[in-house]
């Protein structure tokens, strides 16, 4: 949808935009023109407060003319509100997100083992994060190879067309009711027959989602997103419908998943058995779990329930490993004495005992007891907060995917 700005009433406005105002020059007084950018920027704060989960920017159009694109409608709206109100009449276009383009593709699934998915639409651009095979997507827009993507988790960012199998909005809803397997071994294959020495169809990780057609032997046969058939051994997957219908999990269970990466190196943006970075980690011991949470940690550093570990601001041991319980995350700044509002940019798994298990160079296991063999890491660091997730699952931000609207029925 697009909208354009003049003297008409709002929900007019929200419709009338036209091709007219496409790469037209707009010959206006600059000053309305800040006020203009001034008004998106105040619209932007309260309604798209993230570039990360929601999208209003100001953009230029190939001949050079200034536009808004966004994926919050409401932002649109209130913008256009907000203009008509301060009679300002210059007609700069709001573009809302998926675009028009796409026609009824506006939905995919991630078609390779692990999606890399960037800052920006280009094969150099920085890893952004992961989607695993199987991850649902709204696809938001195009630039060439390249489409503009929103995972279950909110992330937005880049993924290349050869990752993404494209969906109908009547097709994913199939897609969610199909009879599912997710992948729960460390690292796999499926195969073109049901035998181990047969030709590989592709590899698989830890968490990736296929349908599953039929069994045969130790077997099962599965259907990629793009059609593409293979085999499984049975024993290393789990029925997904049953697996997402089990109880929250309980810190057990997600420090087991988080035990099972132990080694696996750090990849910034990573989330998958491949590599991880520190958030993609506590994400993934989650994920298997059943648990969808926020992708960055700092972003996880604002759901759940607070609990108490710093006394004026600075870590109060005591505190510490008297509050913490196992499967809290624990939130750290960069670098040694920083201030407790500082940025948050690592995150930690509490085991117990001043334990904490977290992906930095590699996943392993540190200690907060200043006398500990594996205390080391910890002292380079500044603990700014802690989160429970356990018991909190279905709050804000904390989503089982059995209630994911990415992964269930409407």
């Amino acid at each position: 949808m697009k909208i354009c700005f003049a003297t008409l009433p709002l929900y007019l406005l929200l419709t009338c935009f036209t091709s007219k105002v496409v790469g037209q020059t707009v010959a206006a007084d600059s000053l309305q023109i800040r006020k203009i950018f001034d008004l998106s920027e105040a619209v932007r704060k309260v309604y798209a407060p993230d570039k990360r989960t929601a999208l209003f920017q100001i953009l230029k159009d190939s001949t050079g003319n200034h536009f808004f694109e966004t994926t919050e409608f409401e932002a649109a709206k209130k913008l256009a509100d907000t203009i008509v109100s301060q009679g300002i009449k210059i007609p700069i276009p709001i573009k809302t997100l998926p675009a028009k383009e796409l026609a009824d593709k506006k939905f995919g699934l991630v078609n390779v083992s692990v999606g890399n998915v960037r800052s920006d639409p280009r094969n150099a651009a920085e890893l952004a994060t992961q989607a695993l095979l199987g991850t649902p997507l709204d696809i938001l827009k195009k630039e060439g190879y390249y489409y503009l993507v929103r995972t279950p988790d909110g992330y937005i960012s880049w993924l290349d067309a050869g990752a993404i199998a494209f969906k109908t909005d009547s097709e994913m809803e199939a897609w969610k009711l199909s009879n599912k397997v997710v992948f729960v071994a460390d690292y796999g294959h499926s195969y073109e027959k049901p035998n181990l020495k047969s030709q590989r169809i592709s590899d698989l990780v830890m968490g990736d989602v296929l349908v599953k057609t039929a069994s045969q032997k130790d077997f099962i046969k599965v259907i990629y997103p793009d059609g593409r058939e293979g085999f499984i051994p049975q024993n290393q997957v789990k029925n997904f419908n049953e697996w997402t219908k089990k109880p929250a999990p309980n810190s057990v269970q997600v420090i087991e998943v988080a035990k099972t990466m132990i080694g696996v190196p750090y990849l910034w943006g990573g989330t998958s058995v491949k590599g991880v970075d520190c958030s993609g980690f506590t994400k993934t011991a989650f994920f298997m779990n059943g648990v969808v949470i926020p992708r960055d940690a700092s972003q996880q550093v604002l759901v759940g329930d607070s609990v108490t570990i710093l006394k004026n601001g600075v870590l109060n041991l005591t505190d510490a490993l008297k509050n913490l319980k196992p499967g809290d995350l624990i939130f750290f700044a960069g670098g040694k004495n920083r201030p407790s509002n500082a940025r948050v940019t690592h995150v930690a798994m509490y085991l117990g005992n001043g334990e904490f298990i977290h992906s930095a160079g590699q996943v392993r296991i540190n200690s907060m007891k200043p006398d500990a063999p594996n205390y080391g890491d910890f002292e380079t660091r500044t603990v700014v907060a802690a989160r429970r997730y356990i018991g909190n699952i279905g709050t804000a931000g904390i989503t089982p995917l059995l209630k994911h609207p990415a992964y269930m029925q409407k």
